[in-house]
């Protein structure tokens, strides 16, 4: 009589897999998308295949190639997915995808980060929305930048954002520009923001500068008034 094959014992630890990963990646800020694509990232790596074409994952997955090259920009912005250099032994530079950014969040103990993920996520695609395009690798470092170097809260770089906005000074350099007149002045929460952004309005509008052409603030009252 042929012995049954219990399929589950011989596949359950063909992929090793974080529990954790599965249990907590809505408070992280991921979505199914994201996790699913994740998943065969490592499953990719696993298999030494370390840098998976977008081509490559929607053959295996229900998303279009486009859909998997815009979720992998995603999970490089929200600082889950990071690509690397390697050199081979011929001295070759090829890149590869690392996760490590991922599994470092994902064990990593301070919830008050944990918390705050969620809103770093949002703060790309704002800043997309403003810019009117996707930002460049090199502008997703920046934002790294003043996340986790300056410790900045993300919602006094929505404010700089703004401010920049308001301005007609839509730059990446203009905005750090604000956000280093900010530390400079001990400026640490929106409210102080805020403040900072009337006194230097006013200014702006007194008699003296009636030959200036006055700039149409109706669209950023509720910023100047209190409105996150």
């Amino acid at each position: 009589m042929t012995k049954s094959i219990s399929y589950q014992t011989l596949l359950i630890d063909q992929l090793s897999i974080p529990i954790k990963l599965l249990t907590t990646y809505k408070s992280l800020g991921l979505n199914e998308t994201e996790t699913m694509l994740i998943l065969q990232i490592h499953r990719f790596l696993s298999v030494k295949n370390e840098f998976p074409t977008p081509l490559e994952l929607a053959e295996i997955l229900t998303l279009s190639e486009q859909e998997c090259a815009q979720t992998l920009r995603q999970l490089i912005q929200k600082n889950y997915l990071s690509i690397q250099q390697k050199q081979n032994s011929e001295n070759r530079v090829s890149e590869i995808y690392s996760l490590d950014p991922l599994w470092n969040r994902l064990f990593e103990e301070k919830k008050k980060k944990q918390e705050s993920e969620p809103e770093d996520g949002t703060l790309f695609i704002l800043f997309e929305q403003e810019f009117g395009r996707p930002i460049s690798p090199f502008e997703i470092e920046t934002v790294n930048v003043w996340l986790d170097e300056d410790k900045l809260e993300p919602s006094l770089i929505k404010a700089a954002l703004r401010e920049s906005v308001l301005m007609g000074k839509l730059n990446f350099k203009y905005i750090d520009r604000i956000l280093r007149e900010w530390k400079k002045k001990g400026i640490t929460t929106v409210e102080q923001a805020r403040e900072s952004s009337k006194s230097f309005h006013k200014k702006q509008t007194t008699p003296n500068n009636n030959t200036e052409k006055k700039r149409d603030t109706s669209f950023y009252y509720n910023w100047l008034e209190g409105e996150d």
